[in-house]
């Protein structure tokens, strides 16, 4: 008698699309980010069934105004914000924190690792914020868009602007940090840079990325750079010159039912306060009169 796996017990990565019906290559993107049980032990994509279906149950939600059966992570993901990482403390929302850029963020968010992710992703075809990305990596998952601030960015320069930095075409021969591939940040550096024709070689990207706004600053304080992308408030922070270049917005991408949760409605509540407001006012670079409005309801 065999004792080991039947064949028939064994999926390939057609019968697990199918089993899920999705696309193949959304089978490829659960495996690469290690979301779903795969075998590899004979070269090529193997899915036990058992496994799979258990995992399928581990992420059932029966309704929306009910607990998933394994509850996400209370963890915000996605891009660092001043403002939200003190109002995420502030408000004693209990969430924890893990910024590793906006893309990384809805990864996670679409992987049910995470209860929200903030974002800031330009959209040059359309002239728009971060609605285009979640419909593209979440198309039928229920999350909501909410504004939370428009914030300005620039070019964060020595203080006493040594060099006459005016803008992106000044950047010509600088040495400029720029934040890893996926990072909002550099989703707009790079828009920036092409729309100004610094072509590579134009620049010198530092070679370690920064992996946050605040590590732009350091390596522009530090005189490890002439320049780098980040907001308003990191370069006051700092106590370094700032260049004006674009009004962005930062968006919280939540489960829609997470919303109604305590967590996120202690948040939400704390940032309609006047300690809120005047956070915002000293950090600089926020404009808070669009907080709340909903920019995608999916699917």
């Amino acid at each position: 008698m065999d004792r080991g796996r039947r064949p028939s017990e064994l999926m390939t990565t057609r019968e697990v699309a199918v089993y899920l019906r999705i696309k193949e290559r959304k089978v490829y993107d659960l495996v690469a980010g290690g979301d779903i049980p795969v075998s590899r032990a004979t070269g090529k994509l193997l899915f036990p069934r058992d496994l799979v279906e258990a995992w399928v149950r581990r992420r059932v939600e029966y309704k929306e105004d009910t607990a998933p059966l394994m509850p996400r992570p209370t963890v915000f993901a996605g891009s660092h914000d001043p403002l939200l990482d003190w109002a995420l403390r502030e408000s004693g929302s209990e969430i924890a924190t893990f910024f590793d850029g906006s893309l990384d963020g809805l990864k996670r968010l679409a992987a049910g690792r995470v209860i929200g992710a903030g974002v800031h992703l330009f959209e040059p075809d359309i002239g728009d914020w971060n609605v285009g990305h979640v419909g593209r990596l979440l198309p039928d998952e229920p999350v909501v868009l909410m504004e939370w601030a428009r914030r300005r960015q620039g070019l964060v320069v020595p203080a006493g602007n040594p060099l006459g930095i005016s803008g992106v075409a000044d950047l010509f021969g600088r040495r400029v940090v720029a934040r890893q591939p996926g990072a909002g940040s550099r989703v707009l550096l790079d828009h920036l840079l092409e729309r100004a024709g610094l072509a590579s070689g134009s620049i010198t990207l530092l070679a370690s990325p920064a992996r946050s706004e605040a590590d732009v600053a350091l390596a522009v304080g530090e005189g490890r750079a002439d320049a780098g992308l980040a907001i308003e408030g990191v370069a006051r922070q700092h106590r370094l010159d700032f260049v004006p270049i674009a009004d962005e917005r930062y968006d919280l991408a939540l489960w829609r039912r997470d919303v109604f949760e305590p967590p996120i409605q202690r948040l939400l509540v704390f940032a309609d306060t006047e300690a809120f407001r005047t956070r915002a006012e000293v950090l600089g670079g926020y404009d808070l009169s669009g907080f709340g409005r909903i920019h995608r309801n999916g699917p």
